[in-house]
């Protein structure tokens, strides 16, 4: 399934709702039942018309001196494939897991992945050759350009879901495992608001001035 051991090298991909949805139906998920959605701000009015319930939440970002401080002892261990481990993230950790073909590339990576340690597993998703069809695909799908390989690329892709005990939890590619954040989402309709809050609150604050954030959620195919 995953060809040789050679680390792949990965593309940066864009935040685009219908991308998104289009790379998850290429590996098996049934987006008749799923599909990401563009959230366009942040206030009740615009998270209300979000398809609900949410399952979870992408946010692109960008990397700034604040937010390095913040996770300088983690592990770099992805790069560029942070918007493939997001909608991994976003999938396998969801509802939205049972919506993916049994024998499909997605579901037979998965199954391989979630024994290993969080190193072996990043090397595994690394050295897949499916994945990485996937993700070149979607990288040149975009309505821009795609940047290459060689370019500098200060924005990141971390994914929030509702855990399986009720709290929020944030998965980062370039963290050493989940991060539990603290905050009860007392059910699943209430993720987007607690993870529009947490984002607006610890993400925003870090740059304030920046133009360059973006979420979309994963959520019911409407």
């Amino acid at each position: 399934m995953s060809g040789d051991n050679a680390t792949l090298r990965w593309v940066p991909l864009e935040s685009n709702p219908e991308l998104f949805t289009e790379w998850s139906k290429s590996l098996g998920l049934d987006t008749s039942q799923y599909a990401f959605h563009d959230i366009y701000g942040l206030d009740a009015e615009l998270l209300s018309i979000v398809p609900q319930p949410v399952q979870a939440v992408l946010l692109l970002f960008p990397i700034s001196e604040a937010y390095e401080r913040k996770r300088r002892e983690d592990d770099e261990l992805i790069g560029n494939a942070c918007g493939t481990i997001g909608l991994l993230h976003a999938i396998s950790n969801t509802q939205a897991v049972q919506a993916i073909s049994t024998n499909s590339a997605l579901h037979k990576l998965l199954q391989s992945a979630r024994p290993l340690s969080p190193h072996a597993r990043a090397q595994l998703l690394q050295s897949s050759r499916e994945l990485a069809s996937a993700h070149s695909t979607a990288a040149s799908s975009g309505q821009s350009a795609a940047p290459t390989i060689e370019d500098a690329v200060d924005l990141h892709f971390v994914a929030f879901v509702r855990d399986a005990d009720g709290e929020l939890a944030e998965f980062d590619g370039r963290r050493k495992g989940v991060v539990r954040r603290g905050v009860r989402v007392e059910k699943q309709q209430d993720l987007l608001q607690q993870a529009a809050r947490w984002i607006k609150e610890n993400y925003m604050t870090l740059s304030p001035d920046s133009l360059n954030f973006n979420l979309i959620a994963l959520g019911p195919a409407s």
